[in-house]
């Protein structure tokens, strides 16, 4: 007789389990801890030295590396390829076993335990794991955007946000599990990233979307617990570079981090308990407000159907129709967004803004290093542009949507201002003084950060979300090239040259030194003034599309969203009224 209600019971336990496991708040927590893992790339700064040494490099070649590993970053274009045809937990699946693959062999190589490869050899490992994260990129922010469509300047925010912490993240895990070895790191960021992958494979996908009235207070709390973590992140790196951490302390630290980070757990599991409360009552409380229209709606929308395969029917002629465009924010073809005016003014803006800001970042390590800072501060700043990377692009993701919803404020225009704040901190580290590599960590974090969010909520705002997969990222291909021309035929050279002449002066030559390394103020000073000269180019460059977007971006540009959504709630409600 007892077992009958205990069953019951542990039924509803296995259904509500299996909601939220299915569900969409969850779906995004997942999509939290996979792009917490997705930035691997930021922490070459930290074991670039090891390389260096380790296989006796010179800056222009460690600066080639670094460029490979920007290219397989912002390469995605076969990522995006794939998931336009693939179910998304196939992408998941392909980026954890490049990621893990390319991270390994880097892995083996700097600690010995394979031959020495040739510098092509470890130019394709360091890119074959940096384009691993563009598979985690496609698989989880792409689809948490297809998901969340009105909030998509919140979304992109909140996810890139994750990626930028988790540079910070892995260095207090590595810290704790591997202590101060710069060489374990490589070997964390190759299994950690492919095991979250793996974990929640099944679990972020695409559904229908169906509003919910509290949804932007949700993303609001999913946004305070990241900045708790964020600022105890930055207050450890403060407190690790001031005292001496034992193991244990390491741990302790890397365990409150972890925890931190399944606290929007909590937040999901009580959202889908809400939702699936209200969908076991009948028709009391519907999940969504719904204003009698769903039943003179549903008729009609059973016809509209049918008629999005003629609308498609374009992409069979899509050669003719290249130049043809539609109006902004409706779905573009790949082909037309890509030769639209607006693409290609969006393509020089971040050539300028992100190829200056990662040659910024690549060479944070010799930067430091350069102007006699110890290895343990090196690292505070790259944790330091980490942590403000994080803030800059949760800034522009709430910001801009914020500013866009109340102010019609254009993104176009948050990007320019980005791109001159960060030619600050580029000047800042052409004409150092003491302590302002500090300042300038903070403001190149900041600023290469905010551009992310904003150039991706541009690209779907002006191209539509049909083939967002595929467009946001051929949108950042300007990264790796800006990368190469600035980073290894612009820096590398100008600081090869100086550190030659630094030997020339003490009477050596390149063939007396195993590593040529430069010390002083000079040795990025020329670099660094092209790089903030070329991102003042970039800033001038991203005010044409503010003056081409300008009435767009006064218009109601999530209507067909909204009216999509209501859509959806009227297909829902029906069946529930005919009951």
């Amino acid at each position: 007789m007892g077992e009958a209600p205990s069953a019951g019971r542990g039924g509803e336990m296995m259904s509500f389990t299996v909601h939220v496991i299915r569900g969409r708040w969850f779906s995004l927590f997942a999509s939290f801890l996979v792009m917490a893992g997705a930035g691997a790339t930021y922490l070459f700064g930290v074991y670039s030295k090891e390389i260096k040494a380790t296989l006796g490099y010179d800056q222009t070649t460690l600066n080639l590396l670094g460029f490979f590993k920007d290219l397989g970053a912002n390469v995605g274009v076969l990522s995006g390829l794939i998931a336009e045809v693939t179910p998304t937990w196939f992408v998941l699946l392909i980026g954890s076993a490049m990621n893990f693959t390319g991270y390994f062999m880097i892995w083996l190589a700097v600690t010995g335990k394979i031959s020495r490869p040739a510098v092509w050899q470890m130019c394709i490992y360091i890119c074959i794991g940096a384009n691993s994260q563009n598979f985690a990129n496609t698989g989880a922010l792409v689809t948490s955007v297809k998901n969340f469509p009105e909030s998509r300047g919140i979304m992109l925010g909140l996810l890139k946000g994750f990626t930028g912490l988790s540079g910070a993240i892995l260095t207090q895990i590595y810290l704790a599990v591997y202590g101060n070895d710069s060489k374990a790191l490589i070997l964390l960021i190759a299994w950690l990233p492919a095991a979250l992958s793996v974990v929640f494979v099944y679990t972020i996908r695409e559904m229908k979307v169906v509003r919910q009235m509290n949804e932007l207070k949700i993303f609001y709390q999913f946004l305070y617990i990241s900045i708790v973590l964020a600022l105890f992140i930055m207050v450890m790196t403060i407190v690790q570079k001031l005292v001496a951490f034992s193991q244990a302390a390491y741990a302790g630290s890397a365990t409150v981090v972890c925890a931190l980070l399944f606290v929007p757990l909590f937040v999901a599991i009580r959202e889908e308990f809400t939702l699936w409360s209200r969908n076991k009552q009948p028709l009391m409380n519907p999940p969504q407000i719904t204003i009698d229209k769903p039943a003179e709606i549903e008729p009609e929308d059973l016809k509209p159907e049918p008629e999005k395969p003629e609308e498609g029917s374009e992409t069979i002629s899509c050669l003719a129709n290249i130049f043809k465009k539609p109006e902004r924010g409706e779905d573009y073809t790949i082909l037309q967004a890509l030769l639209s005016t607006d693409m290609l003014i969006l393509f020089l803006a971040t050539f300028c803004g992100l190829g200056s800001s990662l040659t910024a970042v690549d060479n944070l390590g010799q930067i430091g290093e350069s102007l006699g800072y110890p290895t343990k501060t090196i690292k505070s700043f790259v944790s330091l542009l980490s942590i403000w990377n994080y803030f800059g692009r949760i800034f522009s993701g709430f910001v801009s949507e914020t500013l866009l919803a109340k102010y019609k404020f254009p993104r176009p225009l948050m990007m320019t201002i980005v791109l001159l704040l960060s030619c600050i901190g580029l000047l800042l580290i052409a004409f150092p003084f003491p302590g302002s590599v500090y300042v300038a960590s903070v403001i190149i974090g900041f600023s290469f950060g905010a551009q992310l969010p904003l150039i991706f909520a541009i690209i779907s705002e002006l191209f539509g979300l049909k083939y967002y997969s595929t467009l946001f990222n051929c949108g950042q291909l300007a990264s790796p090239l800006g990368s190469y021309i600035l980073n290894v035929k612009v820096t590398g050279p100008l600081y090869d040259r100086e550190a030659l002449r630094e030997l020339a002066k003490k009477g050596m030559t390149r063939a007396s030194v195993k590593e040529l390394t430069c010390i002083g103020t000079r040795c990025y000073r020329l670099a660094f003034v092209i790089l903030a000269s070329i991102t003042f180019f970039g800033a001038v460059s991203s005010l044409i599309l503010v003056a081409r977007t300008r009435e767009f971006y006064k218009g109601d540009i999530y209507k067909k969203f909204r009216d999509e959504a209501e859509e959806t709630e009227a297909e829902m409600a029906l069946p529930i009224s005919k009951e």
